[in-house]
């Protein structure tokens, strides 16, 4: 019988799906209140002890994070952590990772993710922001605007989501140049190059979104040289990492005229400070990090969780297992 850790309002959602595998697992609950249930009947006898977990936004975004992964940490032995993120740098999924005999990450909210990213496009491209100051000031006022058909997209980190991304904007017309580390053509974008010939792209884009992870690389890739190399008229956007983009340099090429707009779902320090320029600098759009928090993307980090567990009870290999090297030290 192998116990494994979720929380709360993961279960409730999935308490049937998880009855199939009855006579394999218990599942260990923890809700907002910190307490620990043993479900179906059963009870604990002692601190939880499990083998395996399912770290999500029930998890992530609530209130008892820390007393979920402690928990881990202290188990005697953690066979299988499922991530419900695609991203593995924060620390706490690193020690999960360490502990973890095997990690797998997930990428069902790329879909949202790549929504987010072509409603802040085109609410940028069609003029939102004067559209609103237009509507609050009363003023009927007719203005030229752009399309994403024919736009041309520069999307550092194509992966799932930069894929997701990709795969829209090439829909609705547009141009995709996709930065990655790897050669090959994608179906998704028009033209693949690596991050050292991606500047030239720069001048010609409409549309830049960064999805990358943070990393040594990716540190503050957004900076002022590549501000400098932007179109004027451009959109800056980052679903990747708020650590790609500096953001003192940003707020001087906003002022400067070197892009035009940035739209972020991530800062380098969140929650945002009270009284960071980033909230009110009117070049700016903000969101608090939510850009995958939809009710699909719940269900179907829930199915990869659930298609994992029928993997992992039979035997079989999992889906998007992270390499132990991935967590090493430096």
């Amino acid at each position: 019988m192998h116990d494994i850790l979720l929380h709360n309002d993961t279960f409730a959602r999935i308490a049937d799906q998880l009855k199939t595998h009855e006579a394999a697992i218990r599942p260990v609950t923890l809700d907002e209140a910190g307490v620990f249930t043993a479900q179906w009947g059963t009870a604990l006898d002692g601190d939880p002890e499990p083998v395996a977990a399912f770290g999500n936004v029930d998890v992530f975004f609530g209130g008892q994070a820390p007393l979920f992964m402690t928990t881990l940490l202290k188990t005697p032995r953690l066979a299988w952590f499922q991530s419900s993120a695609a991203g593995i740098e924060h620390p706490a999924l690193v020690a999960m990772g360490q502990k973890a005999e095997v990690y797998t990450t997930s990428h069902a909210q790329a879909e949202s993710m790549a929504e987010w990213a072509i409603w802040a496009a085109m609410d940028f491209l069609r003029r939102g922001p004067e559209r609103r100051a237009d509507q609050d000031a009363q003023q009927w006022q007719r203005r030229m605007s752009r399309e994403i058909c024919h736009s041309r997209w520069v999307i550092y980190g194509f992966g799932a989501i930069g894929a997701a991304v990709g795969r829209r904007v090439k829909a609705l017309g547009g141009h995709v140049t996709g930065v990655r580390r790897s050669a090959g053509a994608s179906e998704h974008a028009d033209i693949i190059v690596k991050p050292d010939a991606m500047a030239g792209a720069l001048g010609a884009a409409d549309v830049v979104l960064l999805c990358a992870p943070h990393t040594a690389e990716t540190e503050g890739l957004a900076n002022a040289a590549f501000f400098k190399a932007m179109r004027s008229d451009g959109l800056l956007m980052n679903l990747g990492r708020g650590a790609l983009v500096d953001e003192a340099a940003l707020v001087t090429a906003l002022d400067a005229g070197d892009l035009a707009f940035a739209a972020l779902d991530v800062v380098s320090e969140e929650p945002l400070p009270e009284g960071n320029l980033l909230w009110t600098h009117p070049k700016v759009m903000l969101t608090p990090h939510d850009s995958a928090m939809t009710e699909p993307t719940r269900h179907r980090q829930d199915q990869v969780f659930l298609d994992n567990l029928d993997l992992w009870l039979a035997g079989q290999p999992l889906n998007n297992v992270a390499p132990k090297s991935a967590f090493e030290p430096g």
